[in-house]
């Protein structure tokens, strides 16, 4: 291990203890104004102001910054929870979750008897959205390892303790299709720039480069997708919203199959977004890939459409505005 992610890796476990040993309500409090600091010291504020300017062109400014400001402040709440995720995994639902709409969407999926894709995004408390389903369906977590060793144990270990399982990545397709194909759950991330190895897919009115892991698996093995979203309620609990079950439809080598599912999931974590922008990570560049210039221009300019008028963000910022 580096010597940079030793000392990151004991600050953690320093930073974490001292959490840990809070109340849940204090710890959310602490790491609330953790993240107003991080945002005050325009920890990559840059690139959240321009993909919040991207997102919603139609709000002021001070709209946007509003978001933002709640943003880092939810930034900080999500970090202090890790360390009382086993523990809040553990409790009953009614003590963490303010609300868990579409549980049965689950039980759908699973009565096909082909597995399930669970997929979400980088929005709300992700982490406490996989403890939560986790006891609606057992499941495993595919995902790329973190660069630093030590934090990538520790964050293992965190996930062991509320019982999810980490499929280890290297396993690759055949480990993902096999757990699949046998019943089995994944849940994956699918919301970050995926740059040429991604399929562009329509996000906030512009082509994005997004996963096509998903929507491959669940066209290899006829799993249905299910999206799910869990954010922050008003009470520092957390609502939990699990979308119907989408049947793939096509074969894994069609490359229009595959974008073709994958712009219905992005369309879905869309819209959750503009219903919360405060929960989804900004600072991410989300847009950093272009697109590939078409091979030659069209032969005749493609008809005129109206544009849809830009929807409207349902979150309770939009009162102060």
């Amino acid at each position: 291990m580096r010597l940079g992610h030793a000392v990151e890796t004991l600050a953690l476990w320093s930073l974490a203890g001292g959490l840990g040993a809070l109340p849940w309500r204090a710890a959310r409090a602490f790491g609330a104004g953790l993240g107003s600091a991080v945002g005050a010291l325009g920890v990559r504020r840059r690139v959240a102001r321009a993909n919040l300017a991207l997102a919603f062109p139609d709000r002021d400014p001070a709209w946007r910054e509003r978001v933002l400001a709640e943003h880092y402040r939810e930034l900080g709440r999500v970090a202090a929870e890790y360390a009382h995720l086993p523990r809040l995994a553990r409790a009953p639902r009614e003590d963490v979750f303010a609300s868990f709409e579409g549980e049965r969407y689950v039980h759908e999926a699973r009565a096909l008897g082909r597995g399930v894709v669970f997929v979400t995004g980088h929005i709300g408390n992700f982490e406490m959205g996989a403890a939560g389903m986790h006891r609606v369906m057992p499941l495993a977590i595919m995902a790329k390892p973190l660069s630093n060793p030590g934090v990538e144990a520790w964050v293992g270990r965190i996930r062991a303790g509320y019982g999810v399982e980490l499929l280890a990545y290297r396993l690759g397709v055949r480990g993902a299709i096999r757990r699949l194909r046998s019943g089995g759950a994944l849940a994956l991330l699918a919301d970050q720039d995926a740059r040429r190895d991604g399929v562009f897919v329509p996000f906030f009115g512009r082509l994005a480069s997004t996963a096509a892991g998903p929507a491959w698996l669940s066209l290899a093995s006829r799993a249905p997708i299910v999206f799910c979203t869990c954010v922050r309620a008003r009470d520092g609990r957390f609502e939990m919203r699990v979308q119907p079950p989408i049947v793939p439809q096509g074969d894994a080598s069609d490359p229009e199959a595959v974008r073709s599912l994958t712009a219905r999931h992005a369309a879905l974590l869309e819209a959750a977004v503009r219903e919360r922008p405060e929960s989804w990570f900004w600072l991410h560049r989300r847009w950093k890939t272009s697109p590939p210039a078409p091979l030659s221009p069209p032969l005749s300019p493609p008809p005129l459409v109206p544009a849809p008028p830009p929807a409207r963000s349902m979150s309770s910022l939009d009162q102060e505005a």
